[in-house]
């Protein structure tokens, strides 16, 4: 049997809110599996859907720069969060987005070989000459390219790049239409919408979402007594709430939760007199995912302290 320690304990309460003793049996349950204790703390109806972990800060800035219906998003991370403001550092980033647009760049291989805009040689060797002004490590993580009518949206100086498609027969330049893809990304940094509509999330989702529906109601007393089939029509039901959660068009509007994001668009465009489809976006938060070194600072006090004796 796996060993069971509190900071499994803590990391599992963290992922889902879940309290200590009911964290502590499902990962025993689950013999220290963290994703098979997530499912049971699901099933058993004490946790929503779980956090996704791994969301530990790294430094650096994340860029969105749209030039003549062209546009990118990038992510640069640096060790530290001075670096991060540094006026070089930051004109860099904007930098490395100008040359996705202009480049079209396959992969990040071929970012770094291609020329730099703003500066001298390739993306890789500005990056160099900016290592040797700056002396810290600096990365760059990764970048989208987008084309059409694009709506560009950076939120807390660097920490979330959003960039929004739009389809529409307005004109590309037309204030509200712009105004509403700005609202449309707004809603994206803050809401954080895994897919865009029903029809973007994978059958395997839906499948794994109505399986731990299932096992939340046989868990219930009012509702384990139920035909089964009845219970799989209101997983049915259900799932409108996972995809209100989940998928941006189907989420409250932030500004006016009277509407979902959908019924927003669709309000712009009849106001407009033309059709506004959101069809594609981006999201890019700061260290999204990436793992920074944790100190443990007590061992390293007392790793000094025994060092001096």
């Amino acid at each position: 049997m796996a060993a069971i320690t509190a900071k499994d304990v803590a990391a599992l309460r963290e992922r889902t809110g879940v309290g200590m003793m009911d964290c502590k049996t499902a990962l025993v349950e689950a013999d220290g599996d963290m994703e098979k204790a997530v499912v049971i703390l699901r099933e058993k109806g004490l946790a929503t859907q779980a956090k996704k972990s791994g969301r530990v800060a790294a430094e650096g800035l994340v860029a969105a720069y749209v030039e003549n219906g062209v546009g990118a998003v990038v992510e640069v991370n640096s060790e530290t969060d001075f670096v991060a403001k540094n006026e070089q550092f930051v004109e860099f980033v904007s930098s490395v987005a100008k040359a996705v647009v202009k480049n079209n760049p396959a992969d990040l291989d071929a970012l770094l070989a291609s020329p730099a805009v703003d500066f001298n040689g390739t993306v890789e060797e500005s990056l160099q000459e900016l290592f040797f002004k700056i002396r810290e490590n600096m990365k760059i993580r990764r970048f989208t390219r987008m084309e059409g009518i694009l709506v560009p949206y950076v939120h807390g100086g660097g920490k979330i790049g959003v960039m929004v498609k739009l389809e529409s027969d307005i004109a590309a330049d037309n204030e509200k239409l712009l105004e509403c893809g700005k609202n449309v990304a707004l809603q994206i940094a803050a809401m954080n919408a895994l897919y865009l509509n029903k029809e973007a999330v994978p059958a395997a989702v839906i499948e794994e979402e109505t399986k731990v529906i299932m096992a939340q109601m046989a868990e219930d007393p009012k509702m384990a007594s139920k035909p089964e089939q009845v219970r799989a029509k209101i997983a049915v039901g259900k799932l409108d709430k996972y995809y209100s959660e989940n998928c941006l068009l189907e989420q409250s509007f932030v500004k006016d939760d009277s509407l979902t994001v959908q019924k927003y668009v669709d309000s712009v465009a009849k106001e407009l007199g033309g059709s506004i489809n959101v069809v594609q976006y981006v999201r890019y938060e700061k260290g999204e995912g990436i793992q920074k070194k944790e100190d443990d600072f007590a061992a390293e006090v007392a790793n000094l302290a025994g060092g001096n004796k």
